[in-house]
């Protein structure tokens, strides 16, 4: 379906910022120099991008197509997705506060970062995984052809009038500068 073709190949996005943000980890915790500003960036780019473009077409437009379709919302693989969408703000919540502070000069904000940085990480990898090898699979079975191509109009309609124009772009622009600074 074209709709989850888009969905993974917006996953192939998110993980090159989810490679850059292990590496900023891996190098604070080998005494490297990454400075706040790079995790505030990865805050946004997850808020922006994965969060505001990616995660609002999945629960907005494809979840609810799979359960009209008849996949269970509550204890299935919907309501698995859904929770760990919710997990993931919180990490990154957690992420910006505690760049936030590390910006003040309070160091602790340094262990909180990382520990949320790789949080969101480890929890990420896993959730793009089941997603493309499982729920999208499953959503292109059960989703009729005439529904598939109303989830992919409501795709273009979430990218062009909720996100805005050029919002795609400027994210992508956000994870080229994010692999160049670490």
């Amino acid at each position: 379906m074209e709709a989850t073709d888009i969905l993974m190949s917006e996953h192939r996005v998110i993980e090159r910022v989810l490679t850059v943000m292990e590496k900023a980890v891996e190098a604070l915790s080998n005494n490297g120099t990454v400075k706040p500003d790079f995790f505030l960036d990865a805050a946004d780019f997850i808020k922006g991008f994965a969060d505001g473009c990616h995660h609002a077409k999945e629960e907005k437009v494809l979840f609810e197509a799979m359960v009209k379709a008849g996949v269970p919302k509550a204890g299935g693989p919907v309501g698995m997705m859904l929770l760990e969408h919710e997990q993931g703000r919180a990490f990154v919540r957690a992420m910006r506060a505690g760049a936030e502070k590390w910006q003040t000069g309070d160091d602790a904000g340094r262990k909180e970062v990382t520990d949320a940085a790789a949080g969101y990480v480890d929890l990420l990898r896993a959730h793009i995984y089941k997603e493309d090898q499982i729920l999208f699979p499953l959503a292109d079975q059960v989703i009729l052809p005439a529904a598939q191509l109303q989830v992919a109009v409501d795709f273009e309609r979430i990218e062009h009038e909720e996100t805005g124009e050029g919002v795609h772009e400027k994210y992508l622009a956000l994870a080229d500068k994010l692999e160049k600074t670490v």
